[in-house]
This record gives C-alpha cells, sequence and structure tokens, in this order.
C-alpha cells in the first residue's frame, strides 16, 4: 500500500517512508555528472576526485556525497553516455533525415570514446568484476544503430546490406586511429566518408562477406 503525500514529496510504503531527491540535489548531481564527463573526456589520464570537484566548483565532500567512489563516478558517467547514445538514435529521427541523423550519431559515439579514454582503468577493472556488463552495453548500441538504419531503409536513404555490426566496426577503427580528442577534424573527415558509404549510391555491389567466426 502507498501513501503519497499531497505534494508527492514523499512515499510510504510497507511502513517506510522514501523521499524524493530535493530539486537542487538533483541539479547539483547533473552538474557534477557533467563537469565529469568533460573533464574525463580531455584528460590523458584517470583524473582525480579532487580534479573534478575543483572544476566543478565545490569541496571534495560534496563530491563524495553525491558519489562515494570513483567506482560511483565512473558508472554514472558511462551509463548516461550510453543512455544518451540509445535514446539520443530516436530523438535524432524525429529532428533529422535518417542520414543526417546517423552522422549526428556518430558525434555522439565519438564523445563517448573520448570520455571512455579518462577513466579507462577503473572502467576496465568494473566490466572485469562484472559491475559493467560490457555485452548488454554493446547490445544497447546495437539496436540505437538499427534503429537509425532501419529508418533509413524504409526510406531508401541507407543501404540495405549494411548491419549495426558494419557501422560499429567502422566507429571503432576510426576512433582508435583518430581519437577524437586531438584529432576532431581527421576523424569527422572519415566519419563522411563512412556516410558517403553508407548511402546507396556509395557502393552499387553487395558487401564483402563478413567472417562470422570473428
Amino acid at each position: 500500500m502507498n501513501d503519497r503525500s499531497t505534494n508527492g514529496a514523499r512515499s510510504v510504503s510497507s511502513g517506510t517512508e522514501v523521499r524524493a531527491p530535493r530539486a537542487d540535489a538533483v541539479r547539483n548531481r547533473d552538474h557534477l555528472l557533467a563537469v565529469a564527463t568533460r573533464v574525463f573526456m580531455s584528460a590523458d589520464a584517470e583524473p582525480s576526485m579532487r580534479v573534478i570537484a575543483r572544476e566543478a566548483g565545490v569541496g571534495i565532500a560534496t563530491l563524495y556525497r553525491h558519489f562515494p567512489t570513483r567506482e560511483s563516478l565512473v558508472d554514472a558517467v558511462y551509463q548516461d553516455q550510453v543512455v544518451r547514445l540509445t535514446t539520443g538514435a530516436r530523438e535524432l529521427l524525429g529532428q533529422l533525415s535518417p542520414p543526417a541523423a546517423m552522422r549526428r550519431w556518430m558525434d555522439l559515439f565519438g564523445d563517448w570514446i573520448a570520455t571512455k579514454n579518462g577513466m579507462l582503468d577503473t572502467l576496465l577493472a568494473m566490466i572485469e568484476s562484472g559491475e559493467i556488463t560490457h555485452a548488454r552495453t554493446r547490445s544497447e548500441l546495437l539496436t540505437a544503430i538499427d534503429t537509425i538504419l532501419d529508418a533509413g531503409r524504409a526510406t531508401g536513404e541507407l543501404r540495405s546490406d549494411v548491419t549495426a555490426d558494419d557501422v560499429a566496426a567502422s566507429l571503432i577503427g576510426i576512433f582508435t586511429v583518430f581519437p577524437p580528442v586531438g584529432h576532431k577534424a581527421r576523424a569527422g573527415r572519415l566519419l563522411d566518408l563512412l556516410m558517403d558509404g553508407l548511402r546507396p549510391h556509395g557502393r552499387p555491389g553487395p558487401l564483402a562477406p563478413r567472417d562470422v567466426t570473428s
């Protein structure tokens, strides 16, 4: 049984009171998350929690109050970026044509890659421990790509023989050779070339068979 107060600020279930986060607490957390994302994206090595707090203009205790451990902060940033990519696919399609949506989504993917670089050691440790499930993330991202590809196939603006795996592998290759940070122009040129290949006129014949065992 739930008992909700008139302003919706609390509910009681099985005798336990649950308070909704205060609006200012939510804003503070969102601010810290945005700053941490920016710091991770531009860092050559993993920044300290103290550096992130300083960039956010708060004390270290405030940062730890919202994110008690480095792992909790990394997880929050990682999941926020994944959500931006997965929900972003449909949002972009609501504003842009499928090819334009795909090209913009590629930029978002590059931002995600850049953010991961600044928290890579912690992220890899969390994946190894099972705290973050890499397979689930990969499935969610492929579904996002397929959402745009399906829209493009329906309008005839994107090739019908291209798969989400093809796009994902191409993006990883591009951003491995030219990381988004420091190589934005070169990466952007390759992304434009990739988009040309995704259009029906980009390559008239079918793609070469892929080795499904790899």
